[in-house]
């Protein structure tokens, strides 16, 4: 798993963070950990040789920037070498808004792709163009239907043919006619298998009918290794891969054998899949992704997380925290817009200091703990919600027993409640420039009652 490859790294660099002497030795010594982790991650074995060896030249020969200490240069080589090893500068679709642009995408069965395509469409609506479906796969039976439930979730046309008796081409050339409002045509097309030439002259008859803007490859992010040659074989048959769509980055994937093998077809990774939900696909910035893997953080994500919830708020409860009430009403409104945000564990790895660190159980911890808090509060008087210091021993009883609840379950709420109005306070007063603290430091108390 990514977050095992993660743990294990960061595990080996704070042996330098907390040597007291750094020498050959020592280096050698993490140097070795640091294999052992990307190997067991399914990362190429010469990839991570080479990788090993440019870390320990440089560590060893290069004297630290002017403002950097050797542990610090020593924790940035290491980092600027995993940047490298799976792209180094982020690659963004560019789409020209005055016109219509196909994309087609393409990878073997199971890869995620119907999936992908809605999250895609998803992800392009935020940016502000039109985007239209078209279920090009005539194969899998439930192909079509599952993209037209995504499709009515995220309120995007779809075109296709449930009857499956038009060609894949027929229901490309018919969609682009039929959805023409639209600015953006995504088409999802049938799986296919680097064994199956039939379907993979299929999909090149597709490329040079419709000439898409882009040809983007989804890629199972379980494969591992194996994603090498089916990427390979996709680039033989169609020549111009654009991009490379990983999914299921949020689960049992290795993953860093699908993000380094990728390599082999000289396509940039452009989108990693990092959840199930129509909302969980990135853009892929290698530097953010290996902050979040280290621990490091990546706030900007967050950020553009929050920013998208935040549009869909209550706009009142949000005139009300800037006007400086914030009761429990608010507290409530809050934990939703922070249940809609995703996993708890995929928003506290971005949050400097809390991904690599943090205990296996804290992230479930966590989520189990704001639903008991909205729990706690369904048990609670409208009075009560708003004005939190009416609640003394005896109410803190009623709460309690109402909500099937301990009585230091209401006080540990009560306090997560004063630190975040604490916190609301202080960005109102142009005191929260260190987010990423601030944002931990309420975490903590969630999870471990600090």
């Amino acid at each position: 798993m990514l977050d095992k490859l993660g743990q294990n790294i960061s595990t080996a660099l704070n042996k330098i963070k907390s040597a007291t002497l750094v020498d050959k030795k020592l280096i050698k010594e993490v140097i070795k950990d640091i294999q052992k982790a990307l190997i067991q991650s399914d990362v190429n074995v010469k990839l991570v040789l080479k990788m090993s060896k440019d870390i320990e030249k440089k560590a060893i020969e290069e004297n630290p920037p002017k403002g950097l200490t050797k542990k610090e240069h020593i924790i940035q080589i290491v980092y600027n070498e995993l940047v490298q090893l799976i792209g180094n500068e982020p690659q963004k679709l560019d789409l020209d808004p005055s016109k219509k642009s196909i994309i087609l995408l393409v990878g073997i069965q199971g890869s995620g792709k119907t999936t992908s395509s809605a999250k895609l469409a998803r992800l392009i609506q935020k940016r502000g163009l039109k985007p239209a479906l078209i279920a090009a796969d005539v194969y899998r039976p439930a192909a079509y239907k599952q993209l037209q439930q995504l499709a009515e979730k995220i309120n995007v046309p779809l075109y296709g043919d449930e009857t499956r008796t038009k060609t894949p081409i027929e229901i490309a050339k018919d969609g682009l006619n039929k959805l023409k409002k639209a600015d953006v045509f995504i088409i999802d097309t049938a799986g296919r298998h680097k064994e199956e030439s039939g379907l993979l002259t299929e999909m090149k008859e597709l490329k040079d009918e419709l000439n898409p803007k882009e040809i983007v490859l989804v890629i199972d992010g379980t494969l591992g290794q194996q994603a090498k040659n089916q990427a390979k074989a996709f680039k033989d048959a169609v020549e111009d891969i654009g991009s490379i769509l990983v999914t299921k980055l949020d689960g049992s994937a290795k993953g860093g054998g699908a993000l380094s093998a990728v390599a082999e077809i000289n396509a940039p990774i452009k989108f990693i899949g990092t959840g199930e939900g129509v909302d969980d696909l990135e853009t892929f910035e290698p530097k953010k992704f290996i902050s979040r893997l280290l621990g490091m953080g990546d706030l900007d994500s967050l950020l553009e997380k929050t920013d998208d919830i935040v549009e869909e708020a209550n706009e009142e409860d949000i005139e009300a925290i800037l006007k400086g009430k914030f009761t429990l009403v608010e507290l409530y409104s809050q934990l939703e817009t922070i249940s809609k945000m995703g996993p708890m564990k995929q928003i506290l790895s971005m949050i400097p200091g809390m991904g690599a660190s943090m205990p296996k159980e804290a992230a479930s911890l966590t989520e189990q703990k704001l639903k008991r808090y909205k729990i706690l509060m369904d048990s609670m008087t409208e009075e009560e919600k708003e004005n939190p210091e009416l609640i003394k021993t005896s109410r803190m009883q009623r709460i309690a027993r109402g909500a099937g609840a301990k009585q230091e379950e209401v006080k540990e709420l009560l306090k997560y409640y004063q630190t975040t109005k604490n916190a609301f306070s202080n960005l109102k007063r142009g005191k929260m420039l260190k987010m990423g603290g601030q944002m931990g430091k309420i975490m903590r108390q969630i999870m471990y009652k600090e």
